[in-house]
């Protein structure tokens, strides 16, 4: 029993060693140039409802529950998901917008783990026909995410699914 013991308290240490040492914080953004102009692009992925349209993480449950409060695109317009596991339970809320440049989100996720963040999309003019669009998110990892982040990189896991939204959104809107 004693040796039980000691192996329990040593894994409770081990992790929480882990957990001090690991990175809490996290800025993940991906950047991607689309043909339209700004405000075309800018009015497309400030509205919540099209957002699963391009965003991956609702191509993983197309069953998912998915409400709306609010004029969308507009602060204070929010969305409710609730589907598998794999798209889990959440709340996605506009903070700020500033037309033709800069949209936030707040985002809760509820489910499977319990993780709050920004979202934040910036788009910048290159030529009348060309935007740049940076689409990102930051936030603070909670334990036990700050352990997987050790083996498993916020930059890894969320990146590559930027970069697959950002393919989606860009060919969607220049189809258009």
């Amino acid at each position: 029993m004693t040796l039980f013991f000691y192996l329990i308290i040593a894994l409770i240490t081990f992790f929480a060693f882990l957990h001090a040492w690991a990175k809490k914080d996290y800025d993940v953004s991906r950047t991607v140039v689309i043909n339209k102009p700004r405000e075309e692009v800018f009015n497309f992925v400030r509205q919540l409802k099209k957002q699963p349209l391009w965003n991956p993480l609702f191509n993983r449950d197309t069953n998912a529950v998915l409400k709306y409060k609010g004029e969308d695109g507009k602060v204070g317009a929010s969305f409710y998901w609730k589907g598998n596991s794999k798209v889990g339970e959440g709340i996605q809320r506009i903070v700020k917008t500033k037309q033709g440049r800069v949209f936030e989100t707040k985002v809760l996720f509820v489910k499977p783990v319990k993780v709050n963040a920004l979202t934040y999309v910036g788009v910048k003019e290159l030529e009348s026909e060309k935007t740049k669009m940076v689409w990102g998110t930051r936030g603070q990892l909670p334990f036990p995410l700050t352990i997987i982040s050790i083996f498993y990189s916020p930059e890894k896991a969320l990146g590559e699914k930027f970069d697959e939204g950002l393919r989606e959104l860009k060919q969607i809107l220049e189809l258009n």
